[in-house]
């Protein structure tokens, strides 16, 4: 997408927030911002720099037995979990390694875990491991289904979110709306940009975008 601008971190040059302005959609809102963390998740190098900078917004007694990848956050997620495990975080796994796992959603895009998935949760301590948290409504679904199978949620990861907490469990993010003040998020039926009539620039959801 043309016209992106860019935000690198403050402790690492590899990890670089892109994002682009316009009138986008979410599942749950309208956002003036697009954050295109394609290559964050797919790019080798900065996957393991983003890993490796959320590991450092935990400490060791944070127990994790389990990453739960929402959003394509797989790769990210196998680099967080070899950065806490190198750290000595705290797991009930008796191989003392942590699962990584993302979730199926049934035809009622409620989240699911089949049989041969059910041990990586139930009884475990879940880090939920998301792109962007804009409204939190993804967030608190999955910390449901979580806690449906037996799991518990001990932390909330994100590259961006405008959320500092989500039903009570704190969101540790790389990026927040102090790096982007003018970050807005609304409700549909109460967007200035529809009221101005500005043109819709793309439907957006956790895998990408799509122009309209």
């Amino acid at each position: 997408m043309e016209n992106y601008r860019k935000i690198d971190h403050s402790r690492n040059k590899d990890v670089v927030l892109r994002y682009v302005p316009g009138h986008f959609i979410t599942p749950n809102s309208h956002v003036n911002y697009y954050m295109d963390l394609s290559d964050m998740k797919c790019r080798q190098r900065e996957a393991r720099a983003t890993g490796e900078e959320l590991a450092e917004l935990y400490s060791i007694s944070t127990p994790v037995d389990t990453i739960l990848c929402l959003d394509n956050m797989e790769v990210i997620g196998a680099y967080l979990a070899n950065q806490l495990t190198k750290a000595g975080v705290l797991s009930k796994n008796s191989h003392k390694t942590i699962y990584i796992s993302s979730p199926e959603y049934n035809t009622s895009g409620q989240i699911m875990f089949r049989e041969n998935i059910q041990h990586m949760i139930r009884g475990k301590n879940v880090l939920l491991l998301c792109a962007t948290i804009t409204t939190g409504t993804t967030i608190q679904s999955a910390v449901r289904s979580v806690q449906y199978y037996g799991g518990s949620v001990t932390g909330i990861a994100a590259i961006f979110s405008v959320a500092a907490k989500v039903m009570d469990i704190s969101v540790n993010a790389l990026y927040t709306t102090s790096d982007i003040p003018d970050y807005m998020i609304c409700k549909p039926d109460s967007c200035p940009l529809c009221a101005k009539k500005e043109p819709i620039s793309a439907i957006c959801n956790g895998y990408g975008f799509s122009r309209v």
